[in-house]
């Protein structure tokens, strides 16, 4: 079985609703895992050597250059060489934590991990996204509208033209009811909510791993 790829990017730790999600499908996962947090190890920004190393054969690659091609060839090998992701990435501020889109801006290289004709390296890989907000935006709430981290990721993990990974999304919700006493009454939602999440993360899991074998 080839490994499952854990990409971590809550800076919460344990306290991470996203990261305890993770740990019921990790808890079901029986295969090699080769985890990446993000929020402990940074990667750094894309850089103009980053991307100008692209462009440029090795032989001639300044110094920063070959820095920067150096941690995109690591990334990239890691991801290309997962059988399944896990993707950790809770909602801050309407979108993703800036370490995940560091990392994302590393990995993202054309004729690599995606390809303007034909599909990436990676298409049809499974791939779970797991990301908790504080509130809710499901239809029919206040804020449905106001999610651009799920439809986003989605597209640049999951289209054709992209990754084009098969990307779940599990969305536990309404973390704030924990701690904002005027979310009060919307805790039997959350909890609710984080049931779902756990028991559809452990399902996940098990198929995942039948599709990675």
């Amino acid at each position: 079985m080839s490994y499952l790829l854990h990409i971590d990017s809550s800076s919460l730790g344990e306290a991470s609703v996203s990261r305890q999600v993770a740990q019921s499908f990790r808890d079901r996962w029986p295969g090699p895992v080769v985890h990446r947090d993000l929020a402990a190890s940074p990667v750094p920004h894309l850089t103009a050597a980053g991307v100008t190393a692209r462009d440029t054969a090795p032989d001639r690659h300044t110094p920063e250059q070959a820095k920067a091609q150096a941690l995109q060839d690591e990334l990239i090998e890691e991801f290309l060489g997962a059988g399944a992701y896990l993707f950790t990435v809770p909602m801050y501020n309407l979108s993703m934590p800036s370490a995940f889109k560091a990392w994302l801006d590393q990995i993202l290289v054309t004729d690599r991990t995606f390809r303007h004709t034909g599909a990436s390296p990676a298409a049809g890989r499974p791939a779970l996204l797991i990301s908790a907000r504080g509130g809710s935006y499901a239809p029919g709430a206040p804020r449905e509208g106001l999610d651009y981290l799920v439809p986003t990721l989605e597209t640049v993990l999951g289209h054709e033209d992209l990754l084009g990974l098969d990307v779940i999304t599990v969305t536990p919700e309404l973390t704030m009811a924990l701690h904002a006493p005027a979310l009060a009454s919307l805790l039997p939602l959350h909890e609710a909510s984080m049931a779902a999440a756990h028991d559809h993360a452990r399902a996940l899991a098990t198929a995942f791993a039948t599709r990675a074998a």
